[in-house]
């Protein structure tokens, strides 16, 4: 739809993140504590671990930094017991949502969540509400201008389901594949000296959801909200929100 796009809601998101990056790392090194702790301090070995360190170095979160979480979750020993948690619900303008966590108290997490939903006008849901919207995927979005033929030919040589094209002047590739698939299009683009802005397994809504401006701006404000507790990981939602209102 013209005057919507993907990249404009990942800039709004990457805006907030660098104005969080304290908060975001930490959020890395729950993760990779987390990856390290179930699968080991290996990541040629723990394929958990490497998607969370790739995520964490993609947020430029130093090296030793990233290497004191892998030894805090491979360590022998007591520490935090995160438990993964994952919520679902409608936010403003009917735009599905899941929301996925770490956390060490459920019962505050919850209670932040559901508190979150009320104040901008969303509605938590049971397990299952929306999940079947979405599918799980790899999302690799290329840094900086490329030759449409070099990228598409990569891509798809390497495995990739789907190529899109930048929508203007400063929109980006991305590129989606299936989670068996993820590592070796990502390792294809980063041989081929192809910068890489961005790559993870994430949540793919399998239809958006127009939001009109002034619901986008209020859901906008939920997933914010959503995104500044300790506790949540990653939102997702299936909203197609104006380039105006994700930007503005």
């Amino acid at each position: 739809m013209a005057g919507h796009s993907k990249w404009a809601n990942i800039k709004h998101r990457k805006a907030k993140q660098d104005q969080k990056r304290g908060k975001v790392w930490t959020k890395c090194s729950k993760a990779i504590i987390v990856a390290a702790r179930a699968g080991g301090g290996d990541p040629d070995t723990n394929l958990s671990l490497r998607y969370a360190i790739d995520e964490a170095k993609y947020a430029n979160m130093p090296k030793d930094t990233i290497q004191r979480a892998i030894d805090k979750g491979a360590g022998a020993g007591g520490g935090e017991n995160f438990e993964a948690v994952s919520y679902e619900g409608f936010g403003p303008g009917g735009a599905a949502l899941i929301i996925d966590g770490l956390t060490d108290n459920k019962t505050r997490t919850v209670t932040d969540v559901r508190n979150a939903f009320k104040k901008y006008g969303g509605n938590l849901g049971t397990t299952g509400s929306v999940s079947f919207m979405f599918k799980t995927k790899g999302q690799i979005i290329l840094a900086g201008s490329h030759d449409e033929n070099t990228i598409m030919e990569k891509a798809l040589d390497a495995g990739a389901e789907d190529v899109q094209a930048p929508q203007g002047e400063d929109g980006a590739w991305v590129i989606i594949t299936e989670v068996s698939s993820f590592q070796q299009v990502k390792e294809a683009f980063e041989s081929g000296g192809i910068e890489i802005a961005e790559a993870a397994i994430t949540k793919i809504p399998n239809d958006q959801q127009l939001v009109g401006e002034e619901d986008a701006r209020k859901l906008l404000a939920l997933i914010d909200a959503l995104e500044d507790s300790d506790d949540i990981q990653k939102v997702y939602s299936n909203a197609d929100i104006s380039d105006e209102a994700a930007l503005g």
